[in-house]
């Protein structure tokens, strides 16, 4: 498959290129294919208080998550073709941690070109704190309906969508997104029912949708390099963008109106301020 093998070029390349920077002289390790297996991963909710800290670890592939999941806190498959990304759940006293098998960067991996490694989870409606690390992939994530009291994504090269088609049952505290030259696409933010959202970039194309409507009041906080940002807001809500950086060009269509280095759409709903710093790109702001 193209993207599996592109993803993991990516990231063959940039783990060769970091270690050349610091000066490291890391050992090769090839990992070879196999046998392509399917797990079942089921994970019951752990007893004690909530929300419960839910970390998921990737490495390379695919990792698919949306609602489903019926009594436990996740389920779902992992289909494998490489015995080092079998699947390992560790339990701790706060919550659960589930990682792509012992891909840890003690050497520089050399994969094959028909790896495959895909992850395709449903969560429980547990109130959870959902931390999502991930290295270059493809992520496919639908969120709504969930209980998440926190948000915290980080990954490297990347293609990721992120939708909230329903609210979230949960009031959340911060959504958080760290990613390097990547393709992101959070969709339905309205509905994440969130007060502080921070994303970081590097060099990539981003997209932060915020849909028709606004659940409660927040504050975004984007940072980003050289990028492409699209930034889609609800007329009916008031909504403040305050530019600063090196930006090449700002475009706005629909309702906006501008004001020095400020854009605003005057709806009388909840209220979002958005700070967005910009080395150097473009910059768009629209509406539904």
């Amino acid at each position: 498959m193209k993207t599996k093998a592109l993803l993991a070029i990516v990231l063959v390349l940039s783990l060769a290129a970091m270690a050349c920077r610091v000066n490291i002289d890391l050992p090769e390790i090839e990992y070879r294919t196999s046998a392509t297996v399917t797990e079942q991963v089921q994970v019951p909710v752990p007893e004690g208080s909530t929300p419960v800290d839910v970390s998921l670890n990737f490495g390379a592939g695919q990792l698919n998550l949306h609602p489903g999941a019926e009594q436990d806190l996740i389920q779902g498959t992992a289909t494998y073709n490489v015995p080092d990304f079998k699947p390992r759940l560790v339990t701790t006293t706060s919550g659960i941690e589930l990682s792509s098998g012992e891909f840890e960067i003690n050497a520089i991996p050399r994969l094959a070109n028909d790896i495959e490694n895909k992850w395709d989870l449903q969560l429980g409606s547990t109130p959870i704190n959902l931390e999502i690390n991930a290295g270059a992939y493809q992520g496919r994530y639908e969120l709504g309906g969930l209980a998440l009291t926190g948000l915290d994504i980080s990954d490297g090269a990347a293609d990721v969508e992120v939708n909230f088609a329903e609210a979230n049952l949960a009031e959340m505290d911060t959504l958080r997104y760290s990613t390097g030259a990547s393709q992101v696409s959070l969709t339905g933010l309205g509905n994440a029912n969130f007060s502080d959202l921070l994303f970081r970039g590097g060099a990539g194309n981003y997209t932060l949708d915020f849909g028709e409507t606004l659940l409660r009041d927040g504050r975004v906080d984007v940072e980003v390099g050289i990028s492409s940002l699209r930034i889609v807001a609800p007329e009916s809500a008031n909504v403040q963008v305050i530019v600063s950086g090196g930006l090449s060009s700002v475009s706005a269509s629909g309702a906006w109106s501008k004001v020095n280095d400020e854009y605003r759409l005057e709806g009388s709903g909840p209220s979002l301020v958005i700070e967005v710093s910009m080395g150097a790109g473009s910059l768009e702001l629209r509406t539904p």
